[in-house]
């Protein structure tokens, strides 16, 4: 079969005829109850003029300090074809009373005119991570027609910005969805109302908000009040809520796949085995099928990560096999287990971006896989982990064992909650002559790269920087890395 055969075969599909403008602007003031100036289609829904593209749709939204108004000129400038304003302006525009309820019924009405299996993703930690491989597995075999929220879009108006971005004709969506406080994942689950809701797992992030476990696990179970009839809830086996989440998904009605290594899971870890490129070879039982395949971001983590996504994939009548190619292929995420190979005395080094987010256990994790690295030295550089509360001084000074597992040979604390680290490990040259870790204690991330620099980064090193974005190691990560 020539090529030109083999393109009229391919299987047909309603949604190919149809237009590929994301909006219109009776589309737009349709949903959104507003009138427009003129006639205009737009291929693309921005909120920050900042980021504008040539056919945007520029949301003018409002908040207690900010005016999206202020910035038409400059999202025009960028390319916006029309605005979403509440006031009269010289541009083509589609007027409404409130810019930010506007945002969401387009949202609405984004979601309801496609016939997407959406997705909706959260968890203590792997959201962002999770979500780009359910996406990455799922758009293989949708020929491009997979949507997925973008960075972390992935609150009260991140989620409404990447449903009212999801183009009609999408076979599939992946929303992410965070929370800080009770009641937040509820507003955003209702706005996606997913076919399937996945939770990565359960861990102390944000317990400073919750104040325990518990509640954190009944914050994240707030994803299966608004889950589709007849979908499916994807939760972790091996934790101590499992049962907790369990019990909230079957009062919904909702249809339970568990993932992990624990007997009762019905996606469980058979076998894991190191690969050569630092990942992981899996094998796992579906129950009625057994799977091996290749996953490329290193970890135990991204093994159950992993499991999380093939039944997710699955859930949606999505390929398996082309799952596990995705996953095979998949490279770290900017801030979110990205390597790059630096710059170094007589060669280069190997260095670990984790600088987005941080909690006690991706910390343990992360530092967990720093310490299967191969490598001449070991460097930490681990930033304050927020939003703990009380809990932050217990937290961070746990923090010693997986550093001294990790055969750790350098750290660097960067943040006011490292100081009860710093005193638990003890100060000086003196304890690290007595066979204790060398580290230093820094406030911020321009006072780390000094330390880094200071220490010397030789061929071979591997170094992992982690912490909570407000933190800043960002910055640290882009300095060497631009050196580079």
């Amino acid at each position: 079969m020539n090529a030109l055969k083999a393109l009229r075969a391919w299987p047909a599909d309603r949604r190919n005829s149809q237009r590929m403008a994301l909006w219109t602007a009776q589309e737009i003031a349709s949903a959104t109850g507003g009138s427009a100036s003129g006639d205009f289609q737009v291929s693309g829904v921005e909120i920050d003029s900042r980021d504008v593209r040539s056919g945007d749709l520029f949301f003018a939204l409002k908040g207690e300090a900010m005016d999206g108004h202020r910035f038409l000129d400059k999202a025009f400038a960028n390319g916006a074809t029309a605005a979403v304003v509440d006031r009269v302006v010289d541009f083509p525009h589609i007027l409404v009373s409130d810019t930010n309820a506007a945002l969401e019924a387009l949202a609405f009405a984004a979601r309801d005119r496609s016939n997407a299996k959406r997705i909706g993703v959260t968890g203590s930690v792997g959201k962002t991570g999770v979500k780009e491989a359910i996406f990455a597995a799922l758009d293989r075999t949708s020929r491009g027609s997979t949507h997925r929220s973008v960075r972390s879009y992935n609150n009260h108006v991140g989620v409404p910005l990447s449903l009212a971005r999801m183009p009609v004709r999408s076979h599939y969506g992946i929303f992410e969805m965070g929370m800080n406080h009770a009641g937040e994942i509820s507003g955003l689950t209702a706005q996606v109302k997913p076919h399937v809701a996945v939770i990565t797992t359960i861990a102390p992030a944000h317990i400073e908000n919750l104040g325990s476990i518990e509640a954190i696990a009944a914050a994240k179970a707030e994803i299966f009040e608004a889950v589709m009839t007849g979908g499916t809830a994807v939760i972790p086996a091996d934790i101590p809520q499992f049962e907790q989440l369990r019990d909230a998904a079957q009062a919904k009605g909702i249809n339970v796949v568990s993932f992990g290594k624990s007997d009762h899971a019905d996606v469980r870890l058979l076998d894991s085995i190191l690969s050569a490129n630092g990942g992981s070879l899996v094998t796992a039982d579906m129950g009625d099928v057994r799977l091996c395949f290749s996953v490329a971001e290193p970890g135990e983590h991204w093994v159950s990560n992993a499991l999380a996504v093939m039944a997710a994939v699955r859930a949606v009548g999505g390929d398996l096999g082309s799952a596990g190619l995705a996953l095979a292929e998949m490279g770290g995420l900017k801030g979110r287990g990205a390597r790059h190979q630096i710059s170094a005395i007589s060669g280069k080094a190997l260095l670990i971006d984790e600088s987005y987010n941080a909690n006690p256990a991706s910390m343990r994790a992360t530092l967990h896989q720093l310490g299967q690295t191969p490598a001449t030295r070991r460097v930490a550089v681990l930033g304050s982990m927020k939003e703990l509360g009380d809990f932050a001084p217990r937290f961070h000074s746990q923090l010693a064992e997986p550093l001294a597992d990790a055969n750790v040979d350098y750290a660097i604390l960067v943040g006011e909650e490292m100081s009860v680290l710093a005193r638990d490990l003890g100060k000086g040259a003196a304890d690290a002559l007595a066979g204790g870790l060398s580290f230093a204690h820094c406030d911020g991330p321009a006072e780390a790269i000094s330390a880094l620099e200071e220490f010397g980064i030789t061929s071979g090193d591997a170094i992992l920087v982690k912490g909570s974005n407000s933190v800043g190691l960002g910055r640290l990560v882009a300095h060497f890395t631009a050196r580079s």
